[in-house]
């Protein structure tokens, strides 16, 4: 008896572009290069850190240069868009959370991570020293 072949189902160019969810799954994935990019960036500004006050110096010159001030305004609108779409999948992937005996609302959980995250910049931004 010959053994059937497994159906492979055909994959067309496009695919998901004819699905929102698949839409902002792929956007939200788009993303992450970005996110990887900027811990490079992040990650000289440890090493010229860790060389002294002089390397440090230039680094903090070099990100104050409209090229780096440009791709930071970039950067921000991309990570506001991951962050939310992040806290927005996250009551769907993690286990269910029970208060007072009740299934606690997506929304919620939402919220309190968007919420948690505007904290988290806000005390960045302080610390940083504001705007100057």
């Amino acid at each position: 008896m010959a053994a059937r072949r497994p159906y492979v189902r055909p994959m067309q160019p496009g695919w998901w572009r004819r699905n929102p969810y698949f839409v902002r799954y792929m956007a939200r994935e788009a993303t992450a290069p970005f996110v990887a990019l900027y811990a490079l960036i992040l990650l000289a500004g440890l090493v010229c850190l860790a060389e002294g006050p002089e390397a440090w110096r230039a680094y903090i010159e070099a990100l104050q240069s409209r090229g780096w001030l440009a791709l930071h305004v970039l950067l921000v609108g991309i990570f506001t868009y991951h962050t939310f779409s992040w806290f927005a999948i996250m009551p769907k992937t993690m286990p269910p959370v029970i208060v007072d005996g009740r299934r606690l609302e997506a929304g919620a959980i939402t919220g309190a991570g968007l919420a948690a995250a505007t904290l988290c910049m806000w005390i960045l931004w302080i610390v940083a020293g504001g705007a100057a």
